[in-house]
């Protein structure tokens, strides 16, 4: 359904587990029953250097240091932001969970993201939890968690695109709106 609805754009048939130079990697693209998703380059990192609150109705952007690497270093009890490699388009009778991969999982880094409601499109904003008291790596264009959909018999009464949902189209690394 993913390949022939062009649900994720790229999209990687099988399971990739080596770089071209034959050096292992966290796997990305089709699982069992599922799709590992990869990070982009783009990462935003939690900072406290100008000692704001943190208030989801009133965002202040300076909160993060943003970075452009294949690498993101997130401090120890601190956070990041990222994005998919993969662009999303999510059918109307289909919802996505996502849920962390477990080589990231067994390393105290969690990674939260929203249900994909049904007509929801764009990259999706990944929030990595650094649960540790020492600093946590994570790698850009590797696998970093697993998308599992969900098809329903019926189509949804009301879709995320029906609403005019605030995240609807997103691309890049996306901060709270309200």
């Amino acid at each position: 359904m993913a390949q022939t609805q062009g649900m994720i754009e790229p999209f990687e048939p099988g399971q990739v587990r080596y770089k071209p130079n034959d050096e292992r990697l966290i796997s990305y693209g089709t699982s069992s029953y599922g799709y590992d998703v990869r990070c982009a380059d783009e990462f935003k990192i939690f900072t406290n250097v100008h000692s704001a609150v943190v208030d989801p109705k009133a965002f202040a952007d300076d909160s993060f240091v943003d970075i452009q690497s294949e690498v993101c270093i997130i401090p120890p009890n601190s956070f990041a932001l990222a994005r998919t490699v993969e662009f999303f388009h999510i059918p109307r009778n289909v919802l996505t969970i996502c849920l962390g991969k477990s080589t990231y999982a067994r390393c105290g880094i969690i990674v939260n993201v929203t249900p994909l409601e049904p007509e929801w499109q764009g990259h999706v904003t990944l929030e990595f939890s650094n649960t540790t008291p020492l600093p946590a790596k994570i790698y850009a264009n590797e696998g970093v968690a697993q998308m599992l959909f969900f098809e329903s018999d019926e189509v949804c009464e009301t879709s995320y695109k029906d609403r005019g949902g605030k995240y609807q189209g997103q691309k890049g690394v996306t901060l709270p709106k309200t």
